[in-house]
């Protein structure tokens, strides 16, 4: 293993340029193996997890696993995160060809309840910081339970707004690697804990543990104001939850799941954005909101966008007119092209939760 790092590390613009390539010709399946939608999910996912860590053996430098090594004793939560949602579309798949259509939403309810229980133990162990990106984010350097891989997105030249849009995880070789790429950074981490029982490992000082406050701590110090705060990000990270449980009982056809969904969402980003205006009005010195928190609440404002691919508003709105544009522009050479697959795609991702869910 090690001469395969040393080796990564020498020729890391070949190896890049090498997970590209492997990465864009997973457009080129043939027919027959594309025909089985976990087929190209399995290939994709497991051409990221092979870019992903060489990408880690690239950027991570034996001192810098050594010191992640002693600040947690397991995976980061926020890997664990991000290795469910890249598995939540092979879920989703496999328990449709499985269980049917509608049987469907128990596995994804459950797949939900974990990202909550996961998000609510980083929300805790964080400190009670926003979440970034879900969770997937560190939000503070200081923050031992986060891992960010955003450097490494950037280097690979990968898109880095499949969180931002569940439309982009249609293209399988993108979105998969861009979930990956953080995923198997947790099987990377874990298997390089046995540096930590070299002797010269032992030997160093234990990093210093940084004491994070309880609840009660927390808003007996930011007092009104970290009330909203807690309210509503505990609202951001359990609508998710809700809207499965409510569509599981509801169906798809149903506008009760959708507006509540909604609402919840529309409740706990204005909580949010209320704390943050009073903070600009000189009202709240307790809470302050770093930089990345106001793009994170930006983020999320976009994420309503996919309200438009949820039913029944797709079926009934959103669909005609996209099929409307697509007549319209369907005379025209080159752009009638496009937008005939553009809406094609678009059509196809409405099929899958996963897709459009926002989580």
């Amino acid at each position: 293993m090690e001469v395969y790092k040393r080796w990564i590390r020498r020729n890391k613009d070949f190896v890049r340029q090498l997970d590209s390539i492997a990465n864009n010709l997973t457009w080129f399946l043939p027919d027959e193996f594309a025909e089985s939608e976990i087929g190209p999910e399995a290939v994709s996912s497991l051409v990221g997890m092979i870019s992903t860590v060489n990408e880690y053996i690239i950027e991570t430098s034996p001192t810098e696993v050594h010191t992640r090594c002693a600040e947690s004793s397991f995976i980061p939560l926020s890997l664990c995160l991000t290795l469910l949602k890249d598995l939540e579309t092979s879920i989703e798949v496999v328990a449709e060809q499985i269980y049917g259509e509608k049987n469907k939403w128990n596995l994804i309810a459950i797949t939900e309840a974990v990202k909550v229980c996961i998000r609510l133990v980083i929300f805790r162990k964080t400190g009670y910081k926003m979440l970034l990106v879900g969770g997937e984010t560190e939000n503070g350097e200081n923050d031992s339970d986060s891992f960010s891989l955003q450097k490494t997105k950037r280097q690979l030249g990968k898109p880095t707004g499949n969180e931002e849009s569940g439309i982009t995880k249609t293209l399988h070789a993108q979105n998969s690697g861009n979930l990956e790429d953080r995923a198997i950074s947790a099987l990377s981490s874990f298997g390089k804990k046995a540096t930590m029982q070299h002797p010269q490992a032992i030997m160093e000082p234990p990093s210093k543990l940084v004491e994070r406050p309880n609840l009660w701590t927390f808003l007996s110090e930011k007092g009104v104001p970290g009330g909203f705060f807690v309210t509503g990000e505990i609202l951001f990270i359990i609508r998710p939850l809700v809207y499965v449980l409510l569509m599981r009982k509801y169906g798809t056809r149903s506008w009760f799941p959708w507006c509540v969904s909604l609402a919840v969402d529309l409740i706990g980003n204005s909580i949010l954005s209320v704390t943050l205006m009073s903070q600009h009005s000189g009202k709240n010195q307790q809470l302050q909101f770093s930089d990345s928190e106001k793009d994170e609440l930006k983020r999320r404002r976009m994420l309503w966008a996919l309200y438009l691919m949820r039913d029944p508003l797709f079926t009934k709105y959103t669909r005609q007119k996209l099929e409307s544009t697509q007549r319209l522009v369907q005379p025209i050479p080159i752009l009638g092209f496009v937008a005939e697959k553009i809406i094609e795609i678009l059509i196809g991702v409405q099929t899958r939760y996963t897709y459009i869910s926002g989580s």
